[in-house]
């Protein structure tokens, strides 16, 4: 590789901005560890007149990336526009088959698309890096692809969305409505101002969950039927009644390969207080690695942010300018197998089921017949009275059910008369 290396940026949000930054403060420290020189030759965003932190160079701004390609000698290519598809999927094939290395924290495309592009990295020879989208700065697949690379994978769990964790913490600390810290979220920069739903709703952990996968067990990524819950339904009364069973509410993503089928998954958990992944708190990420011979390993830290994606960015971009030519998801593109998918109408698991109920004879006894008719048994059962309103919260911890069970005794209780409110449905991990 030539000594000075000609570098583009592709999206100038927070992360994009916050990079170069990174970039052009750190030239000595990248020289000192690497040998080379680096050169920002291009950058590019939507808007050059929009108000930044720094001074836009007129010189080297496009307005449309793809020209950059045709115009500039570019070594490495930073994606930070962060769409699964349209200018970023675009620019970054362009890139890899015009043999340009493709850094990028975007997990919507990589969990999308990142077969194709790992075929057209392999092809031509280059790299495609990615540690920044999942974890943040922590250097979670850089683990499982060189240090852990031996080791058998069996599951990988964790906390992967540090805004969903924040508003569970807070809402815990807090006793406070889901709106209210969610707006205040919001306020922090911790949630997106205007449309936070792809946090909120599972979806962004999820992606995540689909690369840890085809990373840990060396597996195209999945298009599988998947479980996926967010945290919008869960009320601040939960927390008061899992605190008294010793839980906590956990957003969770989890993979696994079970009966060598895969099985993946997002959704609520009470984990118990005594645990490492219940005392995660706030905007932290972990995750959590079950592998032979390695045994049990834990990783934590910032999962969201411009500084920690940053730092991830960095490691890729030094990674690449030490000359290591690697396969973007650890092992050639032709030994990736397609898995097969475990049915997760199979799967098992205690539940916790809070229905608001009215408070009148025989309510309970309909409610336990319910839950027997589909096999699921009580192991543990709360019933909080509120007189005023001639109304009752009941509480159930259920013995392990299977989820096709769960589900369809769930639908036959949202349209039991005596039932005020959707029930509400979180798993035990």
């Amino acid at each position: 590789m030539k000594k000075t290396i000609n570098i583009a940026v592709v999206g100038l949000g927070k992360i994009g901005s916050y990079l170069l930054n990174e970039l052009n403060s750190k030239k000595k420290d990248i020289y000192i560890k690497t040998g080379k020189k680096i050169k920002v030759v291009a950058i590019s965003a939507r808007n050059k007149n929009k108000k930044r932190q720094f001074k836009i160079n007129k010189n080297i701004f496009y307005t449309n990336p793809l020209k950059i390609i045709n115009d500039k000698k570019i070594d490495i290519l930073i994606e930070a526009i962060g769409s699964s598809d349209g200018i970023s999927k675009k620019i970054v094939e362009k890139a890899l088959k015009n043999k340009i290395h493709v850094i990028t924290p975007n997990k919507a495309l990589i969990s999308k698309h990142g077969d194709y592009l790992a075929v057209l990295a392999e092809k031509n020879k280059v790299n495609l890096e990615f540690e920044a989208s999942v974890g943040g700065g922590i250097p979670v697949l850089r683990t499982i692809k060189e240090g852990l690379a031996t080791n058998k994978i069996k599951k990988v769990y964790g906390i992967l969305n540090g805004t969903c964790n924040y508003i569970l913490s807070e809402m815990e600390q807090t006793k406070d409505s889901f709106a209210n810290v969610l707006s205040k979220a919001q306020k922090l920069g911790y949630a997106e101002p205007g449309n936070p739903k792809f946090d909120l709703n599972g979806y962004d952990a999820l992606a995540k969950v689909k690369i840890l996968s085809a990373l840990s067990f060396n597996n195209k990524i999945s298009n599988s039927k998947y479980l996926m819950e967010g945290i919008e339904n869960i009320d601040s009364k939960d927390f008061e009644i899992v605190d008294q069973l010793n839980y906590r509410i956990k957003l969770l993503g989890i993979t696994e390969i079970i009966n060598n089928q895969l099985f993946e998954r997002v959704h609520p958990c009470l984990v118990k207080k005594n645990t490492y992944i219940g005392n995660v708190n706030g905007v932290m990420n972990a995750v959590i690695l079950e592998g032979n011979p390695v045994g049990e390993s834990v990783l934590q830290g910032e999962g969201a942010g411009p500084g920690p994606t940053s730092s991830a960015l960095m490691s890729d971009l030094l990674s690449i300018l030490r000359g290591n030519i690697k396969y973007p998801f650890g092992i050639s593109d032709n030994r990736r197998k397609k898995v097969k998918i475990y049915d997760m109408n199979k799967y098992s698991n205690s539940l916790y089921l809070r229905l608001e109920v009215k408070d009148k004879p025989g309510v309970l006894s309909i409610i336990t017949r319910q839950l027997a008719k589909f096999n699921i048994s009580v192991q543990r059962l709360i019933q909080i009275p509120d007189n005023k309103r001639k109304t009752a919260s009941i509480v159930i911890i259920t013995h392990e059910a299977n989820e096709l069970n769960s589900k369809k005794c769930l639908k036959s209780l949202k349209v039991n008369s005596n039932i005020l409110k959707a029930p509400v449905l979180i798993r035990l991990f």
